[in-house]
């Protein structure tokens, strides 16, 4: 996240509106719509027996110099040759962010060779990624803790098991783009959250959990959907379908509770209960800073969150390269504003339909339906998209194979 150049990290905030126009400032950054980023999460497994664990030791080895300094305090965290930064999630998945690039095409050859980067990495420590969206052999397990991860375990662990599962077992796909000129903005926050449900559906990967079948197209959507509402439920809503996106953020930030209270001691768990808005009305000794706000926002995880570009992270995680097609779908469908305008309104009978496509995904006919459409509209914006012709053909082929499937959920 940046920080506002108008206030200072450990500005004390003493008032509701300050905090509001902070969030403003930080969270939409508008102007031309250049940059697409992703950050790629897998699972990781042995080689010879995916099902056996995977200790923090032998990922620390494997990643060596490339380790986050959350996994080892000495590392000097290196990225990878082309820029993407390796971090590792708390129950040992890997994740690199790329740095965000100025054409898709860019883009894919970048995080191509830095994904072969890391899958050389892991192999000479016999470990290789998964490929879906949930850890088809394992039980939930913690292999990285932190005083943040020790929090959240124990704050998610208020309402049941589903915490651990999205902390130890998930691993998704998020594609980030730009927020676009300010007149654009509501379009394209409110088209982001519309498709998300068929695009969960068409791109879900994760049945299969713990060496069982899940009854969930994606069990990873559904942990996510079931561990807090009021940090994880989608922050547009077709019931208020053109309320302005700052507005909407600002009160879903204020209104949540607060996951991690960074304190002295290893025991970051905040009060239950307590919101960012009752601090700042008082709820604890010490007043919040900016800097408290901005760790807030970073502890808040629906399926469209601003962060001065717009992260997309309702996607699964997708087998080998196919990574590539949902993000081709998702800027195909914002290249433009009329194609954004067309997406929003072919999705706009499912937009709410978050549980049904993590449920059933393609087999439920209404989402089949709007998924169809909008990979249909994605195929005819492609070619504007300039990827080498050998990656063109791959997106494309592997676009029309998930629209042949959608077709299949309503006929």
């Amino acid at each position: 996240m940046v920080t506002s150049p108008g206030l200072e990290r450990t500005t004390v905030l003493r008032e509701r509106r300050s905090a509001a126009a902070h969030i403003g400032r930080i969270c939409f950054k508008t102007g031309p719509p250049v940059h697409t980023g992703v950050e790629l999460e897998w699972t990781v497994h042995d080689a010879a027996d995916p099902a056996r664990p995977v200790d923090r030791e032998r990922l620390r080895a494997a990643l060596g110099r490339h380790s986050p300094v959350t996994l080892d305090s000495t590392s000097p965290a290196r990225t990878l040759r082309h820029g993407s930064a390796v971090t590792v999630e708390p129950g040992g998945q890997v994740e690199v962010s790329t740095a965000p690039r100025p054409s898709l095409a860019a883009l894919v050859l970048a995080t191509d060779a830095d994904i072969a980067e890391l899958t050389a990495l892991l192999a000479r420590a016999g470990l290789v990624l998964g490929r879906t969206g949930i850890d088809p052999w394992r039980a939930p397990r913690p292999v990285l803790e932190t005083n943040r991860y020790r929090a959240m375990r124990r704050v998610f662990d208020r309402r049941g098991p589903a915490g651990r599962t999205m902390m130890y077992s998930t691993a998704g796909l998020q594609v980030c783009l730009d927020a676009g000129e300010p007149a654009d903005l509501a379009l394209r926050w409110a088209t982001l959250h519309a498709v998300g449900p068929p695009l969960v559906a068409a791109f879900a990967t994760a049945d299969r959990h713990a060496g069982r079948r899940t009854g969930w197209a994606s069990a990873r959507m559904a942990a996510w959907l079931a561990i807090d509402p009021d940090r994880t439920r989608p922050v547009w809503s077709p019931d208020r379908p053109d309320e302005d996106p700052v507005a909407a953020w600002t009160r879903y930030v204020l209104t949540a509770p607060l996951l991690c209270l960074r304190q002295d001691g290893a025991d970051w768990t905040p009060p239950a209960g307590v919101t960012f808005a009752d601090w700042i009305d008082g709820a604890l000794p010490r007043a919040p800073t900016t800097d408290d706000l901005e760790y807030h926002v970073s502890t808040l995880f629906p399926p469209v969150r601003p962060r001065g570009y717009l992260e997309v992270r309702y996607l699964d995680a997708q087998p080998g390269a196919d990574w590539r097609i949902p993000l081709a779908v998702l800027t195909a469908l914002l290249a433009r504003s009329e194609t954004a305008r067309a997406a929003r309104a072919v999705a706009a009978p499912v937009a709410d339909r978050w549980h049904a496509a993590a449920r059933r995904g393609l087999a439920d006919p209404p989402v089949a339906v709007a998924a169809t459409a909008l990979l249909d509209l994605a195929l005819t914006v492609l070619p504007e998209l300039d990827l080498p012709p050998e990656i063109h053909e791959q997106t494309s082929s592997g676009i029309r194979r998930r629209r042949v499937a959608a077709e299949r959920g309503y006929r």
